[in-house]
């Protein structure tokens, strides 16, 4: 996996004061026990100065990318194998080259590096022992600790490279998770990444929402590039997605049979041989064959969600769970921020709606009924015989009369409404009633659900819709007769406004990116629906009316 600038600089930092640390001791070493300075002390010497250069230049310009490349390490270890017999020097020239390798190369490469030089560095030793009369125990000994202290310093040089590869997947997962983005992309993108960290078909995101009595889950493979919502399952299907337990991390190696799987408890971390499975419905419908689980928190602790990884192709090990119960304990904060980031905004939204509302009120709206009361006043101080100007004094009565209704009308709208899901099919049909008597127009109003149950800000936008498409078409449309039809299902709220009126004036249907592309189309109605991440479809035949088609899913 690629890393990024801030990451190689880290890890070039950590080899290059390793490198002068460990030839430094090495030089030391073989200066205490001689007089005169020998090749192998020179060949060092030189590698610690080419050292300390390249350190420098790493520290002073980073972004210059300049580090001393890791087959120079190889090589001098190799001359300073032939070279050199001192068993200290050799150990710690050898250990950090061992490091070296093994944050940069693959495992394999790294075992195999380690592997070849324990062998060529006790057959030096072997060669100087012979020379100086040592015992096979000696050379046993220093090829024993030679052989640890490469398999020591290999194995953290490989542990830095894997932490440094997991906190780049973390945030690259958690880049992904921008409000900016929208919900479902940010989640589409970032499951994607998961899937992919942990060598998985899908990776799947569950989301429980107790107010609604419903489960929000998405499922995301690695090559997905099509935006999709998440599905909206009833709280029957908790133990499929939940897992009958969320404060259990757990991993099913394979559901065959007995299954292989394991476990613990994310609170007390007690171990389980045998974690809860998932049921059989769950096998069937996914097709899951093997598993990863682990719960997402809110910002107190609470559990939320399940994040889960189906089918990968290796063999889950204690530590693959660990490291996924730590990807989503970091995925739970950033997915609350954009929750929260929406909240927000749509607080925001109706707190400058209310203050513009008010604004009009006490403003504009008050000048034009002061303007009314002295256009009625000066209409009834006028003398006998000015018919004709009494009459224009009326008609200009009458439009100022009209624009304060409208724009009394606009502040109402405007206001924030507080609507909750048993409420809306009530104000609808009084709506409907209201609506009736004024403009004699006939409404049918068809809600197929009794038991409604949204969100109430998605109640609140339905409802102001509602409330602007027919008013729309009285102003507009010069219809006779509308039908209102309000549904839900598992996954969406619906809602079709159809008229015999005159249409727009383009025929054909049309959504919400069609119309923003040509400039059409109800602007409000279209930035409420996309508000509360709707889609909207107009569907228009001038001279014999049009249909307004809202899908709102409920996520």
């Amino acid at each position: 996996m690629a890393r990024n600038l801030a990451e190689k600089t880290h890890l070039g930092r950590q080899v290059a004061m390793a490198r002068l640390v460990c030839v430094f001791i090495a030089l030391t070493s073989m200066a205490q026990w001689r007089h005169a300075i020998q090749a192998d002390q020179w060949l060092l010497f030189g590698y610690f100065l080419v050292a300390l250069f390249f350190a420098a230049a790493e520290r002073l310009r980073p972004q210059s990318g300049l580090r001393l490349p890791v087959w120079v390490d190889v090589a001098t270890l190799a001359a300073f194998l032939v070279l050199s017999s001192s068993f200290v020097a050799i150990l710690f020239v050898s250990c950090f080259a061992a490091f070296a390798v093994a944050t940069y190369a693959t495992a394999r490469r790294a075992n195999t590096f380690v592997g070849v030089t324990v062998l060529a560095a006790t057959l030096r030793l072997a060669i100087a022992t012979q020379r100086t009369g040592g015992t096979l125990t000696d050379l046993i000994v220093l090829s024993a600790a030679l052989a640890a202290g490469c398999i020591g310093a290999a194995w953290v040089g490989s542990r830095e490279k894997e932490e440094e590869d997991r906190r780049f997947v973390l945030e690259k997962i958690a880049g992904h998770l921008q409000f900016g983005r929208g919900l479902s992309e940010s989640v589409r993108q970032a499951l994607g990444e998961v899937a992919q960290a942990f060598e998985g078909e899908q990776a799947c995101l569950a989301i429980l929402e107790d107010e609604l009595e419903r489960i929000f889950v998405w499922r995301v493979r690695p090559t997905d590039q099509t935006l999709k919502g998440p599905e909206t399952l009833p709280m029957v299907r908790a133990d499929a997605y939940l897992l009958d337990c969320m404060e259990v991390t757990l991993c099913w190696r394979s559901l065959d049979g007995r299954g292989e799987g394991f476990g613990w408890d994310r609170r007390t971390g007690q171990y389980f041989a045998n974690p809860p499975r998932p049921p059989e419905s769950m096998k069937k419908d996914l097709g899951v064959k093997a598993l990863l689980a682990a719960t997402l928190e809110d910002a107190s602790g609470r559990p939320v969600g399940r994040l889960m990884v189906f089918n990968s192709r290796k063999k889950w090990s204690p530590g693959d769970l660990r490291w996924f119960e730590r990807v989503a304990r970091h995925l739970g904060p950033p997915l609350e921020n954009v929750y929260q980031m929406r909240h927000a905004r749509a607080r925001a939204v109706e707190g400058e709606r209310s203050r513009i509302s008010r604004d009009l009120h006490d403003g504009i709206l008050q000048t034009l009924l002061s303007l009314q009361i002295q256009l009625e006043v000066m209409r009834r101080n006028l003398p006998n015989g000015s018919k004709q100007f009494s009459e224009d004094i009326g008609n200009l009565q009458k439009t100022v009369r009209h624009e304060s209704d409208e724009l009394r009308r606009m502040v109402t709208e405007m206001r924030p409404l507080r609507i909750e899901s048993a409420d809306l099919r009530e104000l609808m049909v009084g709506f409907a009633e209201r609506f009736q008597t004024e403009s004699n127009l006939v409404v049918d109003l068809f809600i197929e659900d009794r038991d409604l149950r949204a969100p109430d800000r998605v109640c609140r936008e339905i409802f102001q819709i509602y409330r602007e498409s027919l008013n729309n078409i009285k102003k507009h449309a010069h219809a006779s007769h509308v039908v209102v039809k309000l549904g839900q299902d598992d996954s969406k709220v619906s809602l079709t406004i159809d008229d015999n009126g005159l249409g727009f004036s383009f025929s054909g249907q049309f959504s919400s990116e069609d119309l923003d592309r040509l400039r059409l189309g109800p602007i409000s109605i279209k930035e409420r629906t996309r508000g509360v991440g709707g889609n909207l479809t107009v569907e228009s035949n001038p001279g014999h009316g049009a249909r307004l088609t809202i899908e709102i899913p409920l996520s």
